[in-house]
């Protein structure tokens, strides 16, 4: 078996998440101002984080955000980017390009919540659950490629006792007490939200205690984090997840600083 942390942060702010309008796969636009100094932030806050992988959505927002994060980083400023359109945004097809209230008007004409309706040419939600699922099993394949569990320089000491106890100062390291392998992972915000539902109640990650179910679903702010640990082992079926956990979910106390001074 293999434990590893996944820390998978949304992209920066840009102009069209300031102004609200929707991005998707098609308009593919940089960080604004704010959303440099938001990855700044970020990369500041998990700067002592050694990452053994960094897989990024390959549109520019989240790539520039990784590239931002690393540039700070004391264990691996120069860690190669694995661009991966496995963890791009949803696609939200006529709706790209346009206000976010016109995706709800949309909806409302169709009779559905904004949530659940699928603009024409774009991706549905199980569409993208399917993306991310894909996703998870490359990550899984790639860290039992990289890391070997039975050697013991390379396979972690964590036990699934240990994982159930995150740690209590809630600073970058929250979660990773005996966790010896480290995953980054730049997404988009629509995609983040799936993913965790996905985790969640597909997949029966673990919960801390205390968390409501309105913070582990809420809309992940620019920059938000979210960690997750893994349990992973080949069997004769192929691949399996033998323990999950949710350490956190959309954390933005690196942005305090940052907000306080706007």
């Amino acid at each position: 078996m293999l434990t590893f942390s996944l820390t998978l942060i949304r992209h920066g702010e840009t102009q069209y998440n300031r102004d609200k309008l929707l991005q998707g796969q098609g308009v593919d636009t940089p960080l604004s101002e704010t959303g440099v100094l938001q990855a700044e932030a970020a990369g500041q806050y998990l700067k002592d984080m050694a990452y053994s992988k960094v897989f990024v959505s390959n549109l520019q927002r989240a790539v520039q955000t990784a590239e931002i994060i690393l540039r700070s980083n004391t264990q691996c400023p120069d860690m190669e980017l694995t661009l991966e359109p496995l963890l791009r945004e949803r696609g939200f097809g006529v709706a790209e390009g346009r206000h976010k209230e016109d995706l709800k008007n949309m909806a409302n004409a169709a009779g559905q919540s904004c949530r659940d309706y699928t603009p024409p040419g774009g991706e549905t939600l199980e569409q993208v659950k399917q993306r991310f699922k894909k996703f998870l099993k490359v990550l899984f394949k790639q860290m039992l490629e990289d890391h070997n569990p039975s050697d013991p320089d390379t396979g972690p000491a964590a036990t699934s006792a240990t994982l159930l106890c995150p740690s209590a100062n809630n600073g970058a390291n929250d979660g990773l007490q005996g966790v010896a392998i480290h995953v980054l992972a730049v997404s988009h915000g629509a995609y983040i939200r799936v993913a965790t539902r996905h985790l969640v109640e597909d997949l029966k990650c673990s919960l801390p205690a205390g968390l409501k179910v309105s913070q582990l679903f809420c809309p992940c702010p620019n920059t938000g984090i979210s960690r997750f640990i893994f349990t992973v082992s080949r069997s004769e079926s192929g691949l399996a997840l033998t323990d999950a956990l949710c350490v956190f979910t959309n954390r933005k106390e690196h942005l305090e600083n940052l907000t306080a001074a706007q």
